[in-house]
């Protein structure tokens, strides 16, 4: 009975980070590159992870999986913004924003716990160091990604059934540049504390839970590295943990202040500037983190392009083949 008294809602809009039409160009051309950049340097991981023996480890076949994953994860909402931006058609179909948001929370789900993952590694690799290889085994390894992959895979289904179940009338416009789970539950009909309080909860477990094992496997870290005589084996042991713990404040910073205020909480503005760090910032960032400063990454791109082409003076002559 109190559905008809609800207008049936069969697509939304997405009203994007700004309305401004002299901006558009510019919001274009800078997401399109970030998006190309971000691709780059993630599939430039990706393949050289693969590629290369020497970084056939357990970090590096963590950070493969990372890389596989922040490709996909900018790939749920940087295509549909700048597809919006060109055409200037902010729809998306109802069951478009439902998939965006299965795919989103599916991806950002599981970016949490294998960040818990690489942390828990470091820890085995810094304070167990002779047990490492026993322990860190590639069947271990295996199970920590698939139970990651799964985790954020039921997360998310839980959380965009709760989503989606709900009646919704009024205004259909979205007032992000994706399906998000806060602008979305604003425009839900009737009383939605009970589903805001399950969502809340939800994100409450299974941010914190990944959350803390970093925090625990850090303080663990730290304790032993303080233990160290040299202050060659403790800048050594500090260097190898850097790059995961920047990435860490990146995603996890934004993350818990976006999904764990009171939805009245929300500013759209600032709602839409903490997205950008978590979907587009960090994603294109994580490369540029764990290569440049990494000399085992950029051993494997010599070694990589070694193999396929030989330098003479300036030019790089390709090879199709072995040689006779």
């Amino acid at each position: 009975m109190a559905g008809r008294n609800h207008t049936v809602v069969t697509q939304f809009i997405l009203l994007g980070l700004s309305d401004l039409p002299e901006i558009q160009a510019l919001f274009f051309l800078v997401f399109l590159a970030t998006y190309v950049i971000t691709l780059t340097g993630n599939l430039l991981i990706f393949t050289l992870t693969l590629a290369d023996a020497a970084l056939h480890t357990p970090m590096y076949f963590f950070l493969m999986n990372l890389s596989f994953l922040e490709i996909c994860y900018t790939s749920v909402t940087l295509p549909k913004m700048l597809a919006n931006i060109l055409l200037e058609d902010k729809t998306i179909s109802f069951t478009g924003c439902a998939v965006q948001m299965y795919f989103f929370l599916f991806l950002g789900g599981t970016e949490c716990f294998l960040l818990g993952v690489m942390a828990y590694d470091r820890y085995v690799a810094i304070c167990y160091p002779l047990r490492y290889t026993h322990i860190m085994n590639n069947t271990r390894c295996s199970e920590m990604v698939a139970v990651s992959w799964i985790s954020g895979l039921l997360t998310s289904l839980g959380h965009t059934s709760v989503i989606f179940s709900l009646p919704f009338c009024g205004s259909n416009e979205i007032n992000h540049f994706f399906c998000d789970i806060p602008p979305v539950l604003k425009l839900a009909c009737g009383v939605t504390y009970l589903n805001e309080i399950v969502v809340f909860m939800v994100a409450l477990l299974f941010i914190t839970f990944p959350f803390v094992l970093i925090l625990v496997s850090y303080l663990l870290i730290l304790l032993t590295i303080l233990k160290m005589p040299s202050a060659q084996s403790r800048h050594k042991a500090f260097s190898t943990c850097s790059s995961h713990l920047l990435v860490v404040t990146l995603f996890y910073g934004t993350g818990i202040v976006t999904y764990l205020r009171p939805n009245s909480a929300y500013a759209p503005v600032t709602n839409k500037l903490l997205s950008l760090f978590y979907t587009v910032i960090t994603p294109m960032f994580n490369p540029l983190i764990y290569s440049l400063r990494n000399k085992e990454v950029k051993e494997a791109l010599r070694r990589t392009m070694a193999r396929n082409c030989f330098l003479k003076g300036n030019k790089c002559i390709t090879i199709m083949g072995p040689g006779p």
